[in-house]
């Protein structure tokens, strides 16, 4: 778990400025999505964001440049993305609101958790592969559900294996939360409070 001690500070490596990249494609994203309704582009803009995802992460640790910053910027960006995915493809009719609704509303209980987590000196909980695996369904379903989005053959095997990744991913990403939820009531249960101190 990621405690309050030092760590590393550095704002401008190379991780960052992918991460950075990565987030200032979510208005694009909406953009072609709701605006021209180039959705070619917009799957091309899913799939830089993906790559960059998986780059920024590996030279991150090929690098030695794993930093605060980073361990904030890459996790809000896939949450961004998601986000931006939902509300995109619920706005044009893609998929229903009770999905586009149950996703950004489990992450709305995980942040309820930090000032929790915080009472006993920690700022996150360890992403453990459950996680990752719901994020990577997710990243995954959402373009073939926009790429599904036609009559033609290849649209409709779109749609049925973006389905088959979107129900997988859902649940998945519901049961990391559960997961999160009792790692941070067995931390509450068998960790003391953390001391305020004094500020000089």
């Amino acid at each position: 778990m990621a405690t309050d001690a030092a760590r590393d500070t550095r704002v401008w490596t190379i991780p960052n400025a992918l991460s950075a990249a990565r987030l200032a494609g979510v208005p694009l994203f909406l953009w072609l999505v709701l605006g021209p309704e180039e959705d070619g582009w917009a799957l091309v803009v899913l799939a830089v964001s993906g790559a960059t995802d998986y780059l920024d992460g590996w030279l991150a640790r090929k690098l030695n440049q794993t930093t605060v910053v980073g361990q904030i910027l890459d996790p809000v960006a896939d949450r961004l993305y998601i986000l931006a995915v939902v509300i995109g493809l619920a706005l044009r009719d893609v998929i229903p609101w009770w999905l586009a609704i149950s996703l950004p509303l489990r992450d709305l209980l995980m942040w309820g958790l930090v000032p929790l987590l915080r009472t006993r000196g920690y700022t996150s909980l360890p992403v453990h592969f459950l996680g990752k695996a719901a994020t990577f369904n997710l990243l995954y379903a959402f373009p073939l559900l926009l790429l599904g989005d036609g009559d033609d053959i290849v649209a409709r095997l779109a749609q049925v294996f973006g389905w088959a990744f979107a129900i997988w991913g859902v649940g998945l990403y519901w049961w990391a939360g559960v997961l999160y939820a009792w790692q941070v009531y067995k931390l509450l249960s068998t960790t003391e409070p953390r001391k305020a101190t004094a500020v000089e």
